[in-house]
């Protein structure tokens, strides 16, 4: 069955005002498909900016700087309050498991209730909590603020993520995504030092405060979101059939391969980035201080342009290509940081594996949102989210452990031949998704039903938590 689809197309009777068409597509191919078989003219590409997308861009900034602001105020309160550095390291992990179990359970909540309700829900939780730290300094309220905050966190990214690409038309999603990373990453970079800088001149109540008051800020911008149908509601012709993975379901997401291949590609990369910000400044202790640090600016600044054309590329050519090149770009600055004597070696590793850090984030997040209808967007959130959250974690933990044995510039080595493993999967899911008639890059994925049509794919996972720019669900 050939599927009908609107496109915007010049009258000659009517000036150049653009009227509405209907084309035909060939059987078997969605509009995301039709997308990424190539450029459409300039005429005809979608708006990007859009005043929903703006209003998306409200909650993130909201989201990010409350976030950011309190990350590394709370522990340094903790400690002020006498629980010691065990206690302050406690609240850390609060924060962080509170999180994954918050994205988890998000894709759900967003089925149910709709995409406001569980933002709105996220950034309150996000927000208010924060306020308690104002008239208590026990460490059972700390943690107690730090696991609601943390569940608030992982519902926002998720929630925010889906939004974000059902606001932003199929022709340009990478492009758009790469732009709310940058909106969200300024704040990012500005308010962890702010918090600090401010816990120590003003103290640690009013930065308690503006952690809250940014977040529950950017409630205001929810209303003017668009919503979505919750599951039960949905009409017939989007309701999954019994044998297909239920679009809200993490595991079934999991165990989806044309999502869990993308997924697993990118942990490996987060993993490096958490080994990165943990451990260069530890491992180059020939270098000064100041030399680490612009290392360190230098690489999210990179990863942030490195996505942006990412993004425009891929609307344009298709992401799935890009993958491969990003993980060997990240690989290779991994191994050129193993040089950590050399000044040179620490900018050049940093400026090659931001680049590849920064392909890798947009090119998968691209194609997992390509290969899903709008109902799996909380999905691709979540399983997203959980790589960065998993691959920043375990990185930080199993290089530390590693590097006690061999040392740091032997870690960094294995670190890099550890990534390039991910290059099998890498292929495979580029020759799958090459394959098959009338395939083309960004397609949908089989079991997950489309109210547009039938299509086909072959068949058949941060919190090391750190001043990263760049993630999308923000």
């Amino acid at each position: 069955m050939s599927t009908l689809t609107p496109v915007e197309t010049a009258d000659a009777g009517h000036g150049s005002k653009p009227v509405r068409a209907m084309t035909t597509l060939p059987p078997g191919e969605s509009p995301g498909e039709r997308q990424a078989a190539g450029p459409a003219p300039a005429s005809l590409r979608p708006r990007l900016v859009t005043r929903a997308l703006l209003l998306r861009f409200v909650s993130a900034v909201g989201s990010a700087t409350s976030f950011y602001l309190l990350l590394s105020v709370v522990p340094l309160f903790a400690r002020a309050a006498g629980a010691g550095e065990n206690a302050a390291g406690l609240a850390t992990s609060a924060l962080t498991f509170a999180a994954v179990a918050g994205e988890l359970v998000t894709p759900r909540l967003v089925a149910r209730y709709g995409h406001r309700k569980a933002l709105a829900a996220g950034l309150v939780l996000l927000g208010a909590p924060a306020l308690m730290l104002t008239v208590s300094e026990s460490m059972a309220v700390i943690v107690t603020v730090c696991v609601v905050r943390g569940l608030g966190f992982g519902v926002t990214v998720v929630s925010g993520g889906a939004l974000t690409a059902s606001i932003i038309p199929a022709e340009r999603r990478g492009e758009g995504l790469a732009l709310l990373g940058v909106v969200a990453g300024v704040p990012s970079m500005v308010a962890l030092p702010a918090g600090v800088w401010l816990a120590a001149h003003i103290g640690y109540p009013p930065v308690f405060i503006a952690g809250a008051v940014a977040s529950l800020a950017g409630l205001v911008a929810v209303p003017g979101l668009p919503g979505r149908e919750p599951t039960g509601r949905r009409p017939p012709a989007a309701t999954p059939k019994r044998d297909t993975p239920r679009p809200d379901g993490v595991l079934a997401g999991l165990r989806t391969p044309a999502l869990a291949r993308p997924c697993a590609v990118f942990s490996a990369t987060t993993m490096a980035a958490g080994i990165i910000v943990t451990f260069l400044p530890l491992a180059a202790t020939r270098a000064n201080a100041g030399l680490v640090a612009l290392a360190l600016l230098i690489q999210p600044a990179v990863s942030t342009l490195a996505r942006w054309l990412t993004g425009r590329y891929g609307d344009r050519h298709g992401s799935a290509r890009l993958i491969i090149p990003g993980v060997v770009a990240s690989a290779t600055g991994m191994l050129i940081l193993a040089l950590t004597a050399d000044p040179v070696a620490v900018i050049c590793g940093a400026v090659i594996f931001g680049t590849g850090f920064g392909v890798t984030q947009n090119a998968t997040l691209s194609l997992m949102f390509a290969r899903v209808p709008q109902s799996g967007y909380g999905t691709v959130s979540a399983l997203w989210n959980l790589a960065y959250d998993a691959g920043m974690g375990l990185g930080a933990a199993g290089f530390g452990a590693v590097a006690a044995q061999t040392g740091y510039p032997a870690s960094f080595v294995l670190t890099s031949a550890l990534m390039l493993t991910v290059l099998a999967p890498a292929l495979r899911d580029r020759r799958a998704g090459s394959a098959g008639p009338g395939h083309r890059a960004g397609s949908g994925l089989a079991g997950w039903p489309r109210p547009w049509g039938s299509w086909a794919l072959p068949r058949r996972c941060r919190l090391a938590f750190s001043a990263w720019p760049g993630r999308d669900g923000q």
